[in-house]
């Protein structure tokens, strides 16, 4: 049959509209790693590490050390000047499928594998901590962030602290306030805390939280590469202090 000229007209306006509907949203295009790069670019990294957050998940700055389509790492490769690896532990793949039950994400299993190889609380005590400084649950999470940010301690003195040990063993209340946690503080905020306590909080960019939350990038990173990584026994690991 032959085409009119409004008829192709309409066809070719047709083919443009889907064109458009079906082309990836701005800032939608992802880093060779996975995750999308940042739509405001360094503006949305403040501590400069090549990671930021944004739309509530991390993204990657376009030719930063994490983005390696830039000339940068890939993050297969060790972050610059750190030690890292990875091991199998029995039975750690149990545990993270119980963690995501719980509704942890990557970045929740990423927190928990870093402060302990088998992903509980089967450390010390408060881990040798008493008062604000003392840490409970998987992700050794402090008491002055629990009490501030999680509804089930709020309003708690910095005396109380041993209340915190209720997190040791419920997985469903550790991942909910360490949730609630991240929400109150803001997430770049919540990782100074969580590395330093209060005097996180005042000074959130000094090199060592730094250095943690690219350790726990790292190790996100690895876990999200491999859909496997989400329920197999493979430990990775970055070598930071312990504080």
């Amino acid at each position: 049959m032959k085409r009119t000229p409004t008829a192709l007209a309409t066809a070719i306006g047709t083919f443009a509209a889907l064109a458009v509907a079906f082309a990836p949203a701005a800032g939608a295009e992802t880093a060779p790693n996975g995750y999308p790069y940042c739509v405001n670019g360094s503006a949305s990294d403040p501590d400069g590490d090549g990671w930021g957050w944004e739309n509530n998940q991390s993204c990657v700055v376009r030719g930063s050390g994490a983005d390696s389509s830039g000339g940068g790492s890939s993050t297969s490769s060790c972050p610059s000047g750190m030690t890292c690896g990875s091991y199998s532990v029995s039975g750690l793949g149990s545990r993270k499928s119980q963690v995501r039950a719980a509704g942890g994400t990557s970045l929740d299993l990423a927190v928990a594998m870093l402060e302990t190889d088998t992903m509980t609380a089967d450390y010390a005590y408060g881990d040798n901590k008493t008062g604000d400084a003392a840490n409970f649950g998987i992700f050794k999470q402090n008491w002055m962030m629990l009490r501030a940010g999680c509804q089930q301690f709020s309003g708690q003195s910095a005396g109380q602290y041993n209340n915190g040990s209720a997190l040791n063993g419920n997985l469903g209340q550790d991942v909910s306030c360490l949730h609630q946690s991240q929400s109150h503080y803001g997430i770049d905020a919540w990782f100074a805390g969580h590395r330093n306590g209060s005097s996180g909080l005042s000074n959130p960019n000094t090199t060592d939280i730094n250095n943690y939350k690219t350790a726990v990038h790292w190790i996100k990173a690895q876990i999200d590469a491999n859909s496997a990584n989400l329920g197999n026994d493979t430990r990775y690991w970055v070598q930071v202090p312990a504080i």
